[in-house]
């Protein structure tokens, strides 16, 4: 306890670890209303504290004999005493010091809510600790590790004196008495409350948990913490990856919606314990089977006023995967798109500020959640600054402590107290945060959150209070494996917090790499029992244990629901709504075929990614749309195309000249290129890779014609197009994205998209 300035973050936290308790800041617990007040300057009342000390107390009484370190100023006795009715075994630990050197350590803060010009009113309304509160005074004068070792020897003090052993203690409160955790560096362990939020289980649902753990042999227990990906269908495939490995959960190669479901039913009605089946319904209902409904893009539903669409991505996503017997949403997606630069997230973030992105990500949890699903929010500690891509190799954020809390700390303390249930970590770096944690922590040993027991455990279970479980990102990832070898690396992800591993890369090694991990000591008892408790947990809090195991899948009528025309509607509707014009500075539009009839259609795509689909195949819906229109449509062939049609005799330089000649306005009315470059986990950052050096449909024409330029995909396109003073986002090589921008370049409908400044690139020609 004690005023701003004194230290009460950074001897807490040092205190808890030294006690191997969970340490939690109180301001971490304030109502907005109250952040909100104090960032302006004004000093709290009395009402507005009540509460909060009420959540206060709470927490320490929750913490029980496991012990917990808090922060929090406490000044008067009232305030202490209230915090004392919820936990009576408090301890207080107050830092105290003089004006001036408070003062002079305010005045170096930075990214605190808390003013130096306010700490005149903290010490008037200062009440020391009283000769009948149990607690200790230490002077903050000297350096930290002298007040630690004031601090650890008044606790211990006033724990022998209440009759006690020191274990664990709080500063500021101190609760109870300590839990032990692993030597080192392994970070302080938080053992899961299965009647908390977001499992909330009944006695009957924890007896369930209690009753599969014990009658696990060792081999099912380290299966559980897998998740495989299923790469066959066949029955023999899955009889072997549930009878050899005894995984936890699937998820599958995406394929016709009836074979899915009924691959999923098989795997269902083979198990020990019922399977979390995951799917990746970024989308809607598109990418977790052939057939499912593609919605929007996370960055198509921030791309509207309207938040409900991010709600309606959700429910569609929700009724199909269901559908399917999917259980387990990796989605909503949160992080940030900071960097224009950065691909692998540009449409997959739902905007770049904090706030979009809570919005239109609750609005996400709300939809899908109305059917029988939890979510694994992603990737924490969060994407979207580095340029690069954690496929192909480990990115960073590199945000400081008080940034990231601003930004990405925002977004995912809002969306754990909306009920997430899972989140899944990045293989991302975070140099400042893990230092703020481990302080002088080498460049060489900063490691991807998955490794990084100091952000999952003193980070996202301690200071952010999460409760449900956490998974890794797929396995095979670079950004991982780069790390350290895989017989360390597997079990390390569960030692440093992780609860799940995603994907086995050799499912005979990985199993014997966890196993032995748990064997060496390395996964701890506690450490396993507990990710399995959460496992458990998570599939008791959707129900499994109560239903039959023929009730898990729906009946195959329920396929009827995927790719309905409800849902065909429902992504018409949006696509209309966010087709985005980001800019005319020509005034080409409108564009009809009576203004322009001769059309001179270009096709750009990133060639074919790991889907293996024809990376073109839309431009065939593009030149039907624009017939149906009324427009005469004359589709560019590269070199490369005409050649694989049989022409002899062409070459790059040949189309160049041919294309480029000065009858080219006397040939079209207008230049319409629509891009749809697509893909990630193949390269750091994506651009648009012309098909020959200066190649012939780069849009040099836009001197001679009215040039249109369309994005189907990425919305970064402008630094490689720069010309183009007509440009449109449209998200999607849909046919409703597709036709919905034919229709606003003809002017029959107006746009309504919006967009974000990262479109123009940081550069200044892309505005013109």
């Amino acid at each position: 306890m004690g005023v701003s300035g004194c230290g009460k973050t950074t001897i807490g936290d040092l205190v808890a670890r030294e006690l191997r308790v969970p340490f939690l800041d109180a301001d971490s617990l304030h109502p907005v209303e109250n952040v909100a007040k104090m960032a302006a300057g004004i000093p709290l009342t009395d009402e507005d504290r009540w509460p909060w000390l009420a959540t206060v107390g709470s927490k320490l009484s929750a913490a029980g004999n496991g012990g917990l370190v808090l922060a929090c100023s406490a000044l008067r006795r009232s305030y202490r005493d209230a915090i004392r009715a919820q936990a009576p075994d408090t301890i207080f630990l107050h830092l105290h010091g003089s004006k001036e050197v408070l003062g002079s350590r305010l005045e170096g803060r930075s990214g605190h809510f808390m003013p130096a010009a306010l700490l005149e009113s903290q010490l008037a309304t200062l009440e020391p600790l009283e000769a009948d509160e149990k607690g200790v005074v230490v002077d903050i004068a000297g350096p930290v590790a002298q007040v630690m070792v004031d601090a650890l020897a008044g606790i211990a003090n006033a724990v022998k004196a209440d009759g006690g052993t020191l274990l664990g203690a709080s500063a500021g409160g101190a609760s109870g008495t300590g839990a032990s955790g692993a030597a080192g560096t392994q970070g302080r362990q938080f053992d899961v409350d299965l009647k908390a939020a977001p499992f909330n289980l009944d006695d009957a649902a924890v007896d369930w948990v209690n009753s599969t753990l014990e009658s696990m042999t060792l081999e099912e227990k380290i299966g559980q913490l897998f998740i495989n990906h299923n790469n066959d269908y066949s029955p023999e495939y899955l009889d072997g990856v549930l009878e050899n490995y005894h995984v936890g959960g699937m998820r599958y190669r995406p394929g016709p919606s009836g074979a899915v479901q009924e691959h999923i039913r098989y795997a269902q009605s083979k198990t020990k314990v019922p399977l979390l089946i995951a799917s990746n319904p970024e989308m809607g209902g598109a990418g977790s089977c052939d057939d499912g409904t593609f919605v929007s893009t996370h960055l198509q539903a921030g791309s509207h006023p309207d938040k409900a669409i991010a709600r309606q991505m959700g429910q569609v996503a929700g009724v199909e995967t269901a559908a399917l017997g999917c259980n387990w949403a990796f989605a909503p997606i949160v992080d940030i798109h900071y960097n224009w630069r950065n691909t692998v997230i540009s449409t997959r973030s739902f905007g770049n500020t904090p706030e979009v992105v809570v919005e239109r990500a609750k609005e996400y949890f709300d939809g899908i959640s109305e059917s029988p699903t939890v979510c694994a929010m992603k990737h924490f500690p969060g994407d979207g600054l580095d340029e690069r891509d954690q496929h192909v190799v480990t990115s960073y954020n590199t945000f400081g402590y008080d940034q990231w809390n601003k930004t990405y700390g925002h977004v995912y303390r809002e969306m754990i107290g909306h009920g997430v249930q899972s989140i899944m970590i990045g293989h991302i770096g975070a140099p400042e945060l893990s230092r703020h944690f481990r302080p002088g922590l080498a460049d060489a040993d900063i490691k991807p959150a998955t490794l990084a027991p100091e952000l999952l455990q003193d980070l996202l279970r301690g200071e952010l209070g999460f409760n449900g479980l956490i998974l890794t990102d797929a396995s095979q990832m670079i950004g991982l494996t780069q790390a350290m070898k895989r017989k360390d690396l597997v079990p390390a992800t569960i030692a440093a917090g992780c609860d799940m591993f995603l994907f086995f890369r050799n499912a005979d090694e990985d199993f014997a790499y966890m196993l032995d991990g748990y064997k060496s000591g390395v996964i701890t008892e506690q450490r396993l029992h507990d990710a399995l408790r959460r496992i458990l947990a998570l599939k008791a809090s959707l129900g499994l244990h109560l239903k039959a195991r023929e009730e898990l899948v729906p009946a195959t009528d329920a396929l009827a629901r995927i790719g309905s025309a409800e849902h065909r509607a429902i992504a018409a509707g949006i696509a209309d709504k966010t087709v985005t014009l980001v800019k005319d500075t020509q005034h080409n539009l409108p564009i009809t075929p009576q203004t322009h009839k001769r059309i001179r259609l270009y096709g750009i795509s990133g060639g074919s990614d790991f889907t293996m689909a024809d990376p073109l195949a839309y431009l065939d819906v593009v030149a039907e749309e624009l017939e149906r229109a009324g427009f005469e449509v004359h589709v560019f062939k590269t070199a490369a195309q005409r050649k694989a049609a049989g022409e002899e005799g062409v070459n790059f330089m040949t189309v160049i000249s041919e294309e480029g000649i000065g009858d080219y306005a006397d040939k079209y009315d207008a230049a319409f290129v629509f891009a749809n470059v697509k893909g990630f986990a193949q390269e750091a950052a994506i651009r648009i890779k012309w098909s020959t050096p200066m190649a012939a449909e780069i849009p040099w024409y836009v001197t001679e014609v009215p040039t249109v330029f369309v994005s189907l995909n990425q919305p970064n396109h402008l630094i490689d197009v720069p010309m183009v003073k007509t440009a449109i986002h449209a998200h999607a090589g849909s046919v409703e994205a597709i036709r919905a921008t034919i229709e606003k370049i003809m002017g029959k409908s107006e746009f309504q998209g919006t967009f974000n400044e990262n479109v123009f690139c940081d550069s200044f020609d892309t505005r013109l």
